[in-house]
């Protein structure tokens, strides 16, 4: 008789359902500090994700080393939709060209789920600069070539990388100062410590809306509707350098299919529920919400993009 409950119980719990995902807390692993963008689009979409999964959602920040420990401990987990990567393009595209032995190949060990958002950056100087346009400091760089500072938020940062294809554009060299993070640079600018900078937008707006800062140009294809009276790099005269700071989320290879379904149902519905976007589009960000697949296409043509840039310019992460 024991023999055959035990058969039975066996049997029912073959037959019954497993269970539905998710069943348990998602957690959305940002690879560097709190406070910043890609920080705060983890929490904004975590929260909405959360109501609409119907799971507790959480962020860990595990910053460090430009990204790649955060990046390398969701390559590492299980591919069960309960860890993902928020990060910006960095970890995707860049790092892998900047530093010797990443623990991860951005290409391969990932699913990717969406582009989430996307930003232009803008090329700023201090209130006080004698520069009125991009035309006046094109001129400032040949007559002075490696003279003139271009402050970022790290070596490989898009705002780094965004100044090394201008100078490239343009035929002109200046001097890269790399901070340890966007403020850090932002406040020097402010200072007049350092001459200019192609900084994030949501980084820069309320400081150029002060008067603080002069804005010369967007990188973007077209003009940011935050900065309508501000020329493009390409209306300026500089071909070829439209560049924009992105956030993509992405999983552990070998997501089931199903699972990836959910995941990107709800993230394209958080990005674009009316307590997330507005927030997000106030600040500078573009939503993008794109496929998987054209994420792919994506993170194949960027990743080329900035492959030729580095190597072309010898850029490293020291």
């Amino acid at each position: 008789m024991k023999k055959l409950l035990t058969l039975a119980a066996l049997a029912f719990a073959l037959a019954a359902p497993a269970h539905a995902w998710p069943d348990k807390t998602i957690t959305l692993v940002v690879p560097f500090p709190p406070g910043g963008s890609t920080d705060t689009l983890a929490r904004s979409v975590g929260v909405k994700m959360q109501e609409k999964l119907g799971q507790t959602v959480v962020v860990d920040n595990k910053a460090g080393a430009t990204g790649t420990i955060g990046a390398a401990q969701v390559k590492r987990a299980a591919p069960d939709g309960y860890t993902l990567l928020v990060s910006s393009l960095g970890p995707f595209v860049i790092t892998p060209y900047l530093i010797k032995n990443v623990p991860y190949d951005a290409a391969r060990d990932f699913d990717l789920l969406t582009v989430a958002v996307q930003a232009p950056n803008v090329l700023v100087v201090p209130a006080a600069s004698p520069f009125k346009s991009v035309a006046d400091v094109v001129a400032a760089l040949k007559k002075t070539p490696n003279k003139i500072s271009f402050a970022s938020s790290g070596n490989g940062s898009s705002d780094h990388l965004t100044a090394e294809l201008f100078w490239l554009q343009t035929g002109t060299s200046g001097v890269h100062v790399p901070y340890k993070g966007g403020a850090p640079a932002v406040s020097d600018l402010l200072g007049g410590q350092v001459d200019a900078s192609f900084q994030n937008i949501n980084a820069i707006l309320s400081h150029v809306a002060s008067g603080k800062l002069r804005a010369l140009a967007v990188t973007g294809a077209q003009r940011s509707a935050l900065l309508a009276n501000v020329p493009t790099l390409t209306e300026s005269g500089v071909k070829d350098a439209d560049v924009y700071s992105w956030q993509g989320i992405a999983a552990p290879k070998g997501l089931p299919a199903d699972v990836k379904a959910k995941l990107h149902a709800a993230i394209v519905a958080a990005l674009n529920d009316p307590a997330v976007k507005p927030k997000l589009l106030e600040v500078g960000f573009e939503i993008v919400a794109n496929t998987p697949e054209q994420f792919a296409t994506f993170q194949a043509s960027e990743s080329a993009r900035w492959k030729h840039l580095i190597e072309t310019r010898k850029i490293t992460a020291d």
